[in-house]
């Protein structure tokens, strides 16, 4: 394999992906052919784009730095340069830990890294890319950074302030996209409710998707990671508009006791998270909501715990994830809450949580067998052609797996009935 051949790996979230993109066409501009996540790395020159979030994900970000090292001890790999989240955020540390790492870069310190591999100065203001996605849907990045600093989380830490793209910039990006043959656009910032904030001293998230869904060729957006508190009402007025913004709303609400919040520093309590999905549910029938819980945060008891196990079953979310608290260096709970309730119990307390919310998704999924759904075909195997309603995201939400009855074309919208449901998947048959 030849010296400009570069294995990209990226680790974490979509908003890692959006940059994994970004690099690679920058690559590709000054002569460098590069695969993203290849089944089995081939390449010389590895790049590693890291998670730093959670224990898991860091967890994860080493074993494959490690995995590396260990090709390069056997000649298989030349070259390996790290970047990303974990990079950014252990800057020092890492360098000592993992010496046989060619190079440590932060998490936008693309230049010199391009640089540095290739010799050439790049300019990494454009925000072209290549997409490493199915041709027919693309990750929107909206926004870097955070100002809420929440006490568990260290995305604030790592990526800095929030930061806004400008509406003209993103509508631009969008527009590219569709001529390339894009035809969902799901919309991404670590915290949508703030955008516009930095730059225009407002929120602008509804003016920016009341724009881009004027867009010709834009099918679906569909909105991820909006937080509660303060969240733009305006937007409601806007999806309830336009028929190609899905009726999905990402709302990481984490907790409902009003103590655990507190603690959490998110701003809202039990009753105005209520209102607000009340009012979304309100304003947007039928919308299905897309929710982030934590167990085992400091200062929940037995009290607190069932407090959130109520809370979900009146809610009966459409889609839900969870996880166990895991104290992160440097945070505001880390420095000055209490860690002490055992992992066997924040174990029990997820594992209860997620056997709820698999009878409500099941209950959920049950009652659309019958109906007549839109979806999208992302890929097909031996027995199924596989697809995704508007109320799926890629990657997290359940899938609608199509029998197969005639040919149909992936990345094209088709109308199914359902016909059987399971927890987390559909079974439906092609309306003619």
């Amino acid at each position: 394999m030849t010296s400009n051949h570069i294995d990209l790996i990226t680790l974490g979230c979509s908003k890692n992906l959006v940059d994994s993109e970004r690099i690679i066409k920058m690559f590709e501009s000054v002569g460098y052919y590069v695969k993203h996540n290849p089944l089995k790395i081939t390449s010389k020159i590895v790049i590693i784009n890291t998670c730093g979030f959670i224990g898991d994900a860091k967890e994860e970000s080493i074993n494959m730095i490690l995995e590396c090292v260990s090709a390069k001890q056997k000649g298989q790999v030349w070259q390996i340069y790290v970047m990303g989240c974990l990079s950014e955020r252990y800057r020092k540390e890492l360098p000592r830990e993992i010496p046989e790492v060619d190079c440590w870069y932060g998490k936008f310190d693309w230049e010199n890294l391009i640089k540095d591999i290739s010799g050439k100065q790049h300019d990494i203001n454009t925000f072209e890319r290549k997409l490493s996605t199915p041709s027919h849907y693309a990750y929107i990045k909206i926004a870097e950074g955070c100002n809420r600093f929440c006490s568990f989380c260290a995305i604030p830490l790592i990526t800095g302030r929030y930061k806004s793209r400008k509406i003209e910039d993103i509508l631009h990006e969008v527009k590219l996209l569709v001529k390339q043959g894009v035809k969902e656009f799901n919309i991404i910032a670590q915290d949508l409710s703030y955008y516009g904030i930095d730059i225009y001293g407002s929120q602008k998230l509804a003016l920016l998707i009341d724009e881009m869904a004027q867009i010709q060729g834009v099918e679906w957006i569909r909105l991820h990671y909006a937080y509660p508190a303060q969240f733009p009402i305006d937007l409601l007025d806007v999806m309830q508009k336009h028929n190609n913004i899905c009726k999905y709303l990402d709302i990481a609400l984490q907790h409902s006791s009003d103590k655990v919040l507190s603690n959490m520093r998110r701003h809202i309590n039990e009753e105005e998270t209520i209102e607000l999905l009340d009012k979304i549910r309100k304003k947007i029938p039928g919308i299905h909501i897309r929710t982030t819980l934590m167990v085992g945060f400091p200062g929940e008891d037995n009290t607190e715990f069932e407090n959130l196990l109520t809370f979900v079953k009146k809610q009966k979310f459409d889609r839900m994830g969870a996880f166990a608290y895991c104290e992160e260096e440097d945070t505001y709970a880390a420095k000055y809450l209490t860690d002490n309730i055992p992992d066997e119990i924040k174990q029990s307390r997820l594992d209860q949580l997620m056997s709820i919310q698999e009878e409500i998704a099941y209950d959920l999924n049950k009652a659309k067998v019958g109906q007549i759904l839109k979806v999208i075909i992302d890929a097909e195997d031996d027995d199924y052609y596989i697809g995704r309603t508007e109320f799926d995201s890629p990657e997290v939400d359940p899938e609608v797996l199509i029998k197969k009855s005639k040919k149909l074309t992936i990345g094209n919208f088709y109308k199914v009935k359902i016909v059987e449901a399971m927890p987390f998947e559909l079974i439906a048959i092609i309306v003619d």
